[in-house]
């Protein structure tokens, strides 16, 4: 009598029989949606989606099915015994063997899934009662099927996808990540949720009496897939520039960096990376100041980079003429302050400053001009004011009010004191130099032409000062470093002290580079931001200029953008020393 019963158990635990041959049932079930894929300007795919199905639990239905099977089994049993009963040991009888082949497949279950020992019985305690529970997320396709035939009642694969980033690292902080639902949570992802994500779908199926699917009956609602994201960015330029930034940190033993590189004719980020940067694909331990986007978010004061819109500013007005010299012995009193230089230059032109950096000379310039006409050409090139791509915290930084700043808060402001940027706040208004006078928006999207570009200074003034910006590359400019062979360039140094809780920092730098090439005809955009370099050199003009050189020659080269048409660097050294 016990063999025959505990026979019925093992056909019940082991086989394909009564139970979920007649229990059959139709049901409605979900079909996960297809996300979007985000690729960059060439095609070439950045976040893509594939079949990654999870594990799933139905509590409720997993202990009721132990009822069931005493049911069945006993109503079996009568029928081929004349409808005699199962007696109450009987019954438990049936009921331990049952459980004790359930009890050995989870822990086969446990050990497919990598669960802790005892896992899937906690689990089970927690949504006692409940519909639905996850054993496992997003596992390997060949995995699932092998749960699925362990037959468990109310254990059943349910389709979805996993996120996959192919460029790992180098993309990490501008992409950002889903989490285990599909939902964008930081960066492009969570910006363009409801473009990526689709629509989920429904179908009707059969299900056997262990409630998994043996069939599909019909689809009610097919599934919609979510939309592809085509991006401005060109990948070949992120992972180069990534790899620069990421050798230039280590090497300077900095605390963080960012670097970004526009299309100086319309405004498209072709590059925009950080460091430090994460794995998306393994988000173990995750934390906010790996994930943040800083060439977006994180602001600071430019320091000498602004210089050249001060010297901008004072030409478009007519406030000074290139041929002005300004006396720059090292020290300059305003009120009850002082305006320094590292050295005595002595007298320079306007070009000199520039080349110079000197402090004392733009000062002067910022003094000849009205407070509101300096300040607006500085809130014209875009500093105060968001750029506006969407893209999630991104920074507007922060101008000083006019009405507040007195005469040696409008000599600290020339020289980028007092005004706080960020690295791509400080790229876009770098374009207006590049474009000669056009301002152009800023765009993480692919498009032709930028139809919101604004003039902010004439051609002249444009075209002038970037002439000017070329000598800052020589050999007796502050950023020699910078020069791409093959290539003119025009750009500007900054080396800022860090402000704190009390004041400025004695020995923390951010080192910055902004510039531009082809000088002649420019065709790119670069800032490089590197933050606290503590191996030594900490001067903008040696600690982001070679970075700069590296990763603008780079990409111009990729780009096919033709050489000028001589070593110009030679004809600009000889006109430096007539």
């Amino acid at each position: 009598m016990g063999v025959l019963v505990i026979r019925a158990v093992h056909l019940q635990v082991f086989k394909k029989d009564f139970l979920q041959e007649r229990s059959r049932y139709v049901d409605t079930v979900s079909i996960s949606s297809y996300r979007g894929i985000i690729e960059d300007r060439n095609g070439e795919a950045l976040a893509i989606s594939s079949p990654a199905p999870s594990i799933t639990i139905n509590p409720k239905e997993f202990v009721k099915d132990d009822e069931n099977v005493v049911a069945q089994i006993e109503k079996q049993y009568r029928t081929g015994h004349g409808g005699e009963k199962l007696s109450v040991s009987q019954k438990a009888e049936v009921l331990s063997a049952y459980k004790a082949g359930k009890a050995a497949k989870i822990v086969q279950l446990e050990k497919l899934l990598n669960l802790p020992t005892g896992r899937v019985n906690t689990i089970l305690e927690e949504k006692k009662g409940k519909g639905f529970a996850y054993l496992a997320k997003k596992i390997s396709p060949s995995v699932a099927e092998q749960v699925t035939g362990l037959k468990l009642a109310g254990v059943d694969s349910r389709r979805e996808f996993k996120r996959f980033y192919p460029s790992g690292e180098v993309s990490a902080n501008l992409l950002g990540f889903t989490d285990a639902e599909d939902i964008g949570q930081v960066a492009l992802e969570k910006s363009y949720e409801t473009l990526l994500k689709g629509t989920d779908g429904k179908k009707r199926v059969i299900k056997d009496g262990l409630h998994q699917v043996i069939a599909d009956v019909e689809n009610v609602a097919s599934p919609i897939p979510g939309k592809n994201l085509e991006l401005s960015i060109d990948q070949r330029i992120q992972y180069l520039a990534y790899r620069e930034l990421q050798n230039a940190v280590t090497a300077n033993k900095a605390k963080s960096a960012a670097l970004i590189v526009l299309d100086a004719k319309n405004g498209e980020i072709l590059a925009a990376v950080n460091q430090p940067s994460f794995n998306p694909n393994s988000k173990d331990d995750l934390k906010e100041s790996l994930y943040r986007n800083r060439a977006f978010t994180d602001v600071f004061e430019p320091g000498s980079t602004v210089k050249p819109f001060t010297v901008a500013a004072a030409l478009e007005g007519g406030y000074i003429h290139p041929g002005n010299v300004f006396e720059t012995n090292g020290i300059f009193p305003v009120g009850s302050h002082t305006v320094r230089d590292v050295h005595n230059y002595g007298a320079l032109d306007v070009e000199g400053v520039l080349k110079k950096s000197s402090n004392i000379g733009v000062a002067k310039m910022a003094l000849k001009m009205p407070v509101n006409y300096f300040c607006g050409l500085l809130s014209k090139v875009g500093f105060g004011s968001s750029p506006a791509t969407g893209f999630p915290g991104e920074a507007s930084g922060r101008m000083p009010e006019e009405k507040r700043l007195r005469d040696f808060d409008r000599a600290t402001l020339s020289f980028g004191y007092g005004l706080s940027v960020s690295a791509l706040q400080l790229a876009r208004a770098y374009t207006a130099l590049a474009d000669d006078g056009l301002l152009h928006s800023v765009s993480l999207l692919k498009r032709d032409e930028d139809i919101d570009a604004q003039r902010v200074f004439s051609q002249k003034t444009a075209k002038t000062v970037r002439t000017m910006l070329e000598s800052v590359i020589t050999k007796d400019g502050t950023a020699y470093e910078a020069r791409v062979d093959g290539y003119r360039v025009a750009g500007k140094t900054g080396t800022v002290k860090k402000a704190g809780a009390h004041g400025y920092s004695a020995n923390s730098y951010f080192a910055v580079f902004a510039g531009l090439a082809p000088a002649s005809n420019p065709r790119l955009v670069v800032v490089v931001m590197i933050d606290e370099p503590s191996a030594g050199q900490y001067y903008g003009g040696l600690v982001s200029a070679p970075v700069f050189s590296k990763v603008m020659g780079g990409a111009l080269r990729l780009l096919g953008v033709t050489p000028d048409q001589e070593n110009t660097m030679p004809i600009l050294l000889a006109r430096k020393a007539s």
